[in-house]
């Protein structure tokens, strides 16, 4: 573990539902560079971070190790896995040949009440934003962009975002919200929905294009 600790929510209680919930939070520190390449975690340790017992994040770690997202380290812990420049690129570059023309598509074909029903979420992000909260920033964002991709009806795609975004890596997020600098690209989201519902395929593609420009870019920064 490192000195100071990956900054985890604390989810409390039992139940198979923590599972996948402790999974989520863990891919999320991932990406956000809470916990760092190189670095070993044990689930006691990671456990009392999320106020649970060890069961469900050593089972959520074992998760993780078959996705290829940590090493298991013996007598240890696990090892978060190291993603190399180039990988990021050719994730970016296969998420924007994707992402793109669907979500601009959405502006033709989405309905609107499906739309609106993603505004929680955009504003949820805002607020993590806000608040300075990059794990919560993650999941929120995770959850409006899979979201809106799924109105395009294609299961599959969703999957396949799904993988690229686990493997993502944003740490340049920390010093965005320490600058105080991520609202603006979380309101982004609020810009990209609005211009979903108001019909506007280029408008859609220009926002998204820049938004996800930011990947490798504003978010990507160590």
């Amino acid at each position: 573990m490192t000195a100071r600790g990956p900054a985890l929510p604390a989810l409390g209680g039992r139940g198979p539902s923590y599972r996948e919930r402790v999974a989520d939070a863990l891919r999320a520190a991932l990406i956000a560079g809470e916990l760092r390449p190189g670095e070993v975690y044990s689930a006691p340790g990671l456990a009392a971070r999320f106020g649970v017992s060890a069961t469900p994040v050593r089972e959520a770690l074992l998760d993780l190790a078959k996705e290829g997202l940590v090493d298991a380290v013996p007598n240890k812990g696990y090892r978060v896995t190291a993603v190399s420049e180039r990988q990021l690129d050719e994730y970016t570059q296969v998420r924007a040949l994707i992402e793109i023309p669907t979500t601009a598509a959405l502006a033709g074909t989405a309905d609107t009440a499906a739309l609106a029903a993603l505004r929680p979420a955009a504003e949820e992000i805002v607020a993590a934003a806000e608040a300075g909260d990059l794990i919560a920033y993650v999941d929120a964002d995770q959850r409006f962009h899979l979201g809106l991709l799924a109105l395009a009806g294609n299961a599959h795609l969703v999957e396949v975002v799904r993988d690229l975004r686990r493997r993502s890596r944003l740490y340049g997020l920390t010093a965005l919200a320490e600058q105080g600098r991520l609202r603006a690209s979380a309101e982004e989201h609020l810009e990209l929905l609005d211009a979903l519902l108001a019909r506007d395929r280029e408008a859609v593609h220009a926002v998204m294009t820049r938004h996800l420009g930011h990947v490798r870019g504003l978010w990507a920064a160590p």
